[in-house]
């Protein structure tokens, strides 16, 4: 369905259905081997022993689901591979029954010191922390043990999370698919004097319908407010000739979708449609230089080289292009690597990003069309085919 309006929210969300039947969760063996990965790069870096705090990377790792606060909540990797949680006492139980990876745990009182009790499990000089970890939690642990090392844990994610599994790819394809079909449902209920509040109600609602929970987020724009890259404070209603953005996402067994179509309502004129035209070609130049073994950076750059050779830009300068090409997803929306400027790490298979090189004309609108690919041995895959054009987005 490509028409822009003409069916009611109830007849729309009629034509949706579960789609998340099929979709397997990550398994013990591969949390296994995520373990195993992120060992051998601690061996053969010097780092003793890797925190894990509350959040994505505990969920990543070891499969525990558990939410970050002001009390601690986390595992202790060892290089040598040996795993132990660190929890509230009065947790243990609630922690216990959600364990994927069997391990110690180790709880500790209201009165005691969590940071004293982690640096007692850690047998070494260096320690790595979780690089989502608050503040206050490794100013905790370097004050309980003023000898230890600590060194931001990220290097350690990245190394592991960047490079995505058949397992992950399949999660993300199928987040893909609910959201793409969610963008063509919410399509085709707008019409004249809509709110984009209501849009975004729907497009909760439309996600619900395909098997989430909900729209993980949503941004919703029309006419001058699409020159907002991520929106205003304020509702717009709908308005014949207006541009339409619409960014939305929403989580599949801990793994997400993020696509962007902007089109218009109505006739849009020359100009909007040259600026589509142009975002396009740089969507599509980008794509075909991220080959294995290229530099990330190479890919922010022939979007940009695209965008000036139709007298935009050029680098971050307006009208153009006023942020990175693209992003990794998974597990979180934004992760590494990233598509920016001068960025040496080579691209390599199993590597998600988004592609999204927004034109900004400030005060006037914007266009940003986002796909995703992932990299394979052969070269870049799309996970959603990028839209059509600025009148029919989702087909001919």
């Amino acid at each position: 369905m490509n028409a822009i309006g003409g069916r009611t929210a109830t007849e729309a969300l009629a034509g949706l259905s579960d789609m998340t039947l099929n979709a397997q969760a990550i398994g013990l063996e591969e949390h296994q081997a995520r373990i195993q990965k992120a060992c051998a790069y601690m061996q053969a870096k010097g780092i003793d022993a890797l925190y894990l705090n509350a959040g994505t990377n505990l969920s990543y790792f070891t499969g525990l689901d558990w939410y970050p606060s002001e009390r601690l909540v986390g595992a202790l990797l060892r290089q040598s591979g040996e795993l132990c949680y660190l929890v509230p006492h009065f947790e243990i139980d609630s922690i216990r029954e959600r364990l994927l990876l069997e391990a110690p745990l180790h709880g500790w009182h209201e009165h005691e010191s969590p940071y004293a009790l982690l640096a007692s499990k850690v047998a070494g000089k260096v320690l790595a922390i979780d690089e989502s970890t608050a503040f206050f939690v490794a100013d905790g642990i370097q004050k309980a043990a003023p000898g230890l090392s600590i060194i931001n844990g990220g290097e350690v994610s990245a190394h592991c999370r960047m490079h995505k599994s058949a397992a992950e790819i399949a999660l993300i394809q199928t987040a893909m698919d609910m959201t793409i079909a969610v963008h063509k449902a919410a399509a085709s209920i707008l019409y004249e004097g809509i709110s984009t509040t209501e849009v975004e109600r729907f497009i909760n609602q439309a996600h619900q319908k395909v098997g989430a929970s909900g729209s993980y987020f949503c941004i919703v724009l029309f006419g001058k407010a699409t020159s907002f890259p991520h929106g205003v404070k304020d509702p717009q209603l709908l308005k014949k000739g207006d541009l339409v953005l619409i960014d939305t996402g929403c989580k599949v067994k801990g793994y997400l979708s993020d696509i962007t179509r902007t089109y218009g309502f109505g006739d849009v004129g020359d100009k909007a449609r040259a600026i589509w035209a142009s975002e396009k070609k740089a969507q599509l130049a980008a794509f075909a230089a991220a080959q294995v073994g290229q530099p990330c950076g190479d890919v922010d750059a022939a979007a940009r080289a695209s965008l000036v050779e139709d007298g935009l830009g050029p680098d971050y300068n307006l009208p153009g292009l006023p942020h990175r090409t693209g992003h990794g997803l998974g597990m979180d929306i934004h992760e590494w690597p990233y598509l920016v400027k001068d960025n040496p790490l080579p691209l390599a298979p199993g590597m998600v990003f988004s592609n999204e090189p927004m034109i900004v004309l400030p005060g006037e609108f914007g266009v940003r069309l986002e796909d995703h690919f992932y990299m394979t041995e052969q070269g870049p895959r799309w996970f959603t085919e990028p839209a059509n054009s600025i009148d029919s987005p989702f087909g001919p």
